[in-house]
């Protein structure tokens, strides 16, 4: 049997799954993804147990297929076809030979039925949501998860959706990252879940910056999410996520008012010479300045200055500069808020009329 499709239809549903297969596998099958050919479509799935990824596209078949490809072979053969470039898929028990013009490639095929498929359980909810909603949630948040933590419920982020609120959270112990879509659900739905990172990481990707509306199915241990072309299916973690409410500092009686891209630049340059390992950055607040301190086991010192808005008493603390970056850079407003209580406190970051994202950041010793 043969399929008769083009490069750029084949290019862009095979790059928005490749990110889900691993380079190492424990099954040998899992390097592939699925095919399904018929009618005029062919559904590409792509699968590492945790995280499926379906998507389709439009091809001409005569009659049905179902077999496994190579997935990056199969998407660098596309990446280095001339654009728009035709491809011709011949299908035979073991073998699909790829033809494009003078260009001919042979690859070796795995069964269709030994594929693992997600069957998820039946969802208890249903939530409709615009696309850019969810994706902002993820982008402001997902930086803050934990990586490879034995307390294996902070390797991912929160979602929850509460009396119509939807949150996202995202805490790796050190440092909290947390995002809120207020009237956004229907207020009889309630959910707890908690995302895989690989899971957070590629639905991030995948959605786009526009107001369609998509659909998200969650029951207790699966979450899918139901886009335009393509069908995203991930496994939850079963764990207890950290009451992220408590670690909100209150009663902050200390308010830091500064230009966002002159804490940052000046962030960036003081860090350079700060110890590589611990990454700790002193700050020394006093009437309506800043001074930014940082030095490392080689002696070496950085020192910058920098006008803000503070009234209050003097207070010297320290931070890891690149967690304060990373809450910095997530903030859309010119003007940052850095609420502080005293040497042992955390500090409270946002932009300046706007509480949707909050990030919470410990302090350290230097």
């Amino acid at each position: 049997m043969k399929i008769n499709t083009n490069r750029e239809n084949l290019l862009e549903p095979l790059q928005k799954i490749a990110g889900v297969v691993e380079r190492r596998q424990t099954l040998p099958i899992l390097a592939n993804i699925l095919v399904n050919a018929s009618n005029g479509q062919i559904q590409l799935t792509a699968t590492d147990l945790e995280v499926e990824l379906k998507t389709q596209t439009t091809a001409e078949s005569a009659g049905e297929a179902d077999f496994t490809l190579p997935a990056r072979k199969l998407l660098d053969i596309c990446k280095a076809l001339p654009e728009a470039a035709p491809i011709t898929l011949d299908i035979s028990e073991d073998k699909v030979k790829i033809q494009s013009g003078r260009s001919r490639f042979s690859l070796s095929v795995l069964p269709a039925r030994d594929y693992p498929v997600i069957e998820p359980n039946l969802s208890n909810s249903v939530l409709t949501i615009k696309e850019n909603i969810l994706h902002r949630l993820i982008e402001k948040t997902q930086f803050a998860m934990a990586q490879q933590d034995v307390r294996y419920y902070l390797n991912g982020m929160l979602l929850e959706i509460n009396q119509g609120d939807i949150r996202t959270v995202a805490t790796d112990g050190h440092r909290l990252a947390m995002s809120q879509s207020l009237k956004s659900a229907p207020e009889d739905i309630s959910h707890q879940l908690i995302l895989p990172r690989k899971a957070v990481l590629e639905l991030g990707r995948l959605l786009g910056d526009n107001d369609k509306e998509i659909k998200v199915e969650m029951s207790n241990s699966y979450i899918r999410v139901l886009l335009e072309n393509a069908v995203f299916t991930s496994k939850l973690i079963d764990g207890r996520f950290p009451e992220y409410q408590r670690v909100m500092p209150s009663g902050s009686d200390k308010e830091v008012e500064a230009e966002k891209t002159s804490l940052r630049q000046s962030l960036t340059r003081a860090s350079i010479l700060s110890n590589e390992k611990y990454r700790g950055i002193r700050f020394h607040l006093k009437n309506n300045q800043l001074q930014l301190q940082a030095h490392n086991p080689e002696q070496e010192e950085s020192e910058e200055e920098l006008e803000v808005n503070y009234q209050g008493d003097e207070l010297k603390i320290g931070f890891n500069v690149g967690y304060l970056l990373d809450a910095i850079t997530a903030i859309n407003e010119e003007t940052i808020i850095i609420e502080l209580k005293d040497t042992n406190s955390s500090a409270l970051i946002y932009g300046k009329n706007n509480k949707d994202s909050k990030y919470v950041v410990m302090p350290m010793r230097i």
